[in-house]
């Protein structure tokens, strides 16, 4: 699949990734506000997708207002939301995560178990990460013989670098406990199912803007969509691509957008 450019002009819908995209731990990566209204102002619906299910949907829009973008709650998808999807209202659950979790969990009715008894265990994005939480979280899933994960991204970009990412950490907990874990985030089939439902029904066409070409541009080849990759993110410009077709490449959003609109 590799889209003529014109189809990003054409888009009704982009789907945007936000770290390495949007911006580096919250710094703006030129004038995506701009760009971003460019595409509403044309009409189009931006969506935001990210893997990052650390912070909640009021830091998100928080963020997003910070970086000069419109957008309200249902712009956002979140690793958070749709691994709190694959949870029934009611079910405890032991989780490593930080606060986006568990917003999302407690707006699904999903209890946090502290000490025992949980139906999985939910493995997110942390700083807070040592072997105690391996200990009590490995268990968990081990017992409950059910282990969900936020994303596999092994890395999260930041303006000194790349860190550890929710890939790392779950990869600890799966070895420990010897549970194979049911990952939400894109590129896998619960994020692909989420967006379809949620963003994608009745869109004429649309366009997915990432970073990663195996998290970014395998969803957009399992939605049947169009795939921009950005440099500014955790693909450095000039390294080769073999993950997937790539519709357009490009150095970040900003000059994405400008082509794309002409």
């Amino acid at each position: 699949m590799t889209p003529a450019p014109a189809a990003l002009a054409e888009a009704s819908v982009w789907i945007v990734d936000l770290d390495g995209v949007l911006w580096l731990a919250g710094e703006p990566i030129g004038d995506v506000a701009g760009a971003v209204a460019a595409l509403q102002h044309r009409g189009a619906r931006v969506v935001f997708a990210t893997n990052n299910s650390a912070p909640t949907t009021g830091q998100l829009l928080a963020r997003l207002a910070a970086a000069g973008v419109v957008a309200g709650p249902d712009d956002l998808v979140t690793s958070a939301r749709v691994a709190a999807s694959l949870l029934e209202p009611g079910e405890r659950v032991h989780i490593l995560a930080e606060a986006g979790v568990r917003e999302a969990l407690d707006d699904r009715g999903v209890r946090i178990a502290v000490d025992g008894g949980a139906d999985a265990a939910l493995v997110g994005w942390s700083r807070h990460f040592d072997f105690d939480d391996l200990a009590a979280v490995s268990r968990a899933a081990r017992q409950s013989g059910r282990l969900i994960g936020t994303n596999t991204d092994p890395t999260h970009p930041t303006p000194e670098g790349l860190l550890p990412g929710s890939g790392a950490l779950l990869a600890a907990v799966a070895t420990a406990s010897g549970v194979t874990p049911q990952v939400a985030g894109k590129p896998n089939p619960p994020m692909v199912e989420y967006i379809r439902r949620h963003v994608l029904d009745g869109a004429v066409s649309a366009v997915m803007v990432g970073d990663q070409p195996g998290t970014d541009g395998l969803l957009a080849e399992r939605l049947g969509i169009p795939f921009a990759l950005v440099d500014s993110g955790v693909t450095p410009p000039g390294a080769r691509v073999d993950e997937c077709a790539v519709a357009v490449r490009s150095p970040d959003l900003v000059t994405l957008v400008a082509g794309a609109l002409g």
